[in-house]
């Protein structure tokens, strides 16, 4: 099937998402913080995933716990969606630029959570957004997701473009790993399970 819906509710958020690996990049997303719906927004297009997000948390204090547990639920619809992984390519990468600013995403659906997140802001907020937020949504997806990523902004002067180009990066290499490789029918992996 390759879908999932994931509701997560606790004290400081109530999110509920739907994710659909086999999409065509469509995206309904109303998080109560506009830069992480456009930063969603982007996942889906460029990872040809359709995806639903709607979220309410406890804004009045900060977006730190609405923007974590938001990369925690898509991470458990991930890992739910892409199930076993057998004949999948496992591997994605992709480099993406906007303007001046170039980013790079590698990611291995390994079963293990690992993540390496290399990006130099050129300042602190876009907008209202605080970028350290950034990380804490791909900790919280890798986390759940059980998947080794790499995200690297590699140049960049504006923090939008940064942003932009390490999501759009990050569907990409999403999209990468889950593709059918029409050469592998199991798990590829010589353990025989990820």
């Amino acid at each position: 099937m390759r879908k999932a819906e994931i509701i997560r509710d606790t004290k400081e958020t109530k999110i509920r998402v739907k994710l659909d690996l086999n999409g065509k990049g469509r995206a309904t997303i109303e998080t109560g913080v506009p830069f992480l719906d456009h930063m969603l927004e982007q996942i889906a297009r460029h990872g040809a995933f359709d995806l639903e997000v709607s979220a309410k948390g406890d804004l009045h204090i900060d977006a730190h716990h609405t923007v974590e547990d938001i990369g925690i639920a898509l991470g458990q619809a991930f890992a739910k969606a892409a199930g076993d992984k057998k004949g999948v390519r496992r591997y994605g990468h992709a480099y993406v630029p906007l303007d001046e600013a170039l980013s790079r995403a590698v990611v291995d659906l390994s079963g293990r959570p690992g993540l390496e997140y290399h990006v130099d802001f050129a300042r602190a907020r876009i907008g209202e957004f605080d970028v350290d937020l950034i990380h804490e949504f791909f900790q919280g997806f890798v986390n759940h997701a059980q998947v080794t990523l790499h995200v690297d902004n590699l140049k960049g002067a504006n923090a939008h473009h940064q942003a932009e180009t390490a999501f759009k990066a990050f569907g990409r290499a999403l999209r990468m790993a889950v593709e059918a490789d029409p050469r592998v029918k199991d798990v590829p992996s010589t353990k025989g399970s990820l």
